[in-house]
C-alpha cells in the first residue's frame, strides 16, 4: 500500500511517501518503508512549500498520483494557521484522487518514531511547541497513549511515570529526562499510527483538528465585540 503522509502541526512542514505492508505474524508490526521525504522547518511557510514538497516526493519515488492508495495527515495538536494548511491539502488530494484520508494525532506519530528506543523501558513524554510559553504534551506506555494530549506551561506538565522525552528541541531541555532524537512527526511515524485502520480498509473518521484552545483571531474578535457592546 502506497501512502502519502503530511504534517504541519509543528514548525516543520513535512511530506513523504511511505510503503505499508501487513505484519508477517501476530507478534510483529506492519512494515513501514519511507520512499521519499521532504522536511522544511519554517513556521511561516506551510502554505508555500507543502504542495511542492509533495510533488517532489512523487517525482523522486517515480510514483504517479494515481498510484496512491491513501493519505495520512497529522491533525495536531498545533497552531490554527499551520495545522489547517496540512489538513486542507490532505483533504484536497484525497477528494481529487478519490482516496481515504486518515487523521492521526501528531504527538502519536512522534511516539511511534520513538517506539524502538522506548519499548518496554517505561513511559515516554512527547512535547511540541504550543507558543505562548506553553507546550502540547502526551504520555505513552508501550506505544499507547496513556495521558493527553493537553496544553499547558512546561512546569505544569504532569510527569506521571515518564522516563524519557521526545519532541521539540526548544522544550525538551525544560524537563529533567533523557532526550530521544525524534523532534517532529515523520511520514513513517504518521503511517505507523494509521496502519491498523489502513490495512483493515476502515472508513476514515471526519478530520477534526486538535487545536486544544481557541485560535487567537477568534479570541481577539470576541474581545472586540464584547468591548463594543
Amino acid at each position: 500500500m502506497l501512502v502519502l503522509a503530511v504534517d504541519t502541526a509543528t514548525p516543520a512542514v513535512t511530506a513523504g511517501l511511505v510503503h505499508l505492508s501487513p505484519a508477517d505474524d501476530a507478534d510483529s508490526r506492519p512494515a513501514v518503508a519511507t520512499l521519499a521525504t521532504r522536511v522544511k522547518v519554517d513556521a511561516r511557510a506551510h502554505a508555500e512549500v507543502l504542495t511542492p514538497q509533495i510533488l517532489e516526493c512523487l517525482a523522486e519515488a517515480g510514483v504517479a498520483r494515481a498510484d496512491l492508495d491513501a493519505v495520512v495527515v497529522g491533525i495536531g495538536p498545533g497552531p490554527f494557521t499551520g495545522l489547517r494548511v496540512g489538513m486542507a491539502t490532505a483533504a484536497a488530494f484525497g477528494d481529487a484522487l478519490g482516496l481515504p484520508v486518515h487523521g492521526v494525532c501528531s504527538l502519536d506519530a512522534i511516539a511511534a518514531d520513538s517506539a524502538d528506543e522506548q519499548r518496554e523501558a517505561g513511559e515516554l513524554l512527547v512535547v511540541t511547541d504550543a507558543r505562548r510559553r506553553e507546550v502540547y504534551w502526551a504520555r505513552y506506555l508501550d506505544g499507547a497513549r496513556v495521558a493527553g494530549p493537553e496544553v499547558c506551561k512546561p512546569a505544569d506538565v504532569p510527569m506521571g511515570d515518564a522516563v524519557a522525552i521526545a519532541g521539540s528541541a526548544a522544550h525538551v531541555d525544560d524537563f529533567d529526562l533523557p532526550v530521544l532524537p525524534n523532534e517532529t512527526p515523520s511520514p513513517a511515524g504518521l503511517v505507523a499510527v494509521a496502519a491498523p485502520a489502513l490495512l483493515a480498509g476502515a472508513v476514515p473518521e471526519a478530520l477534526v483538528p486538535l487545536y486544544l484552545r481557541r485560535p487567537d483571531a477568534v479570541e481577539n474578535s470576541f474581545r472586540t465585540l464584547a468591548g463594543a457592546s
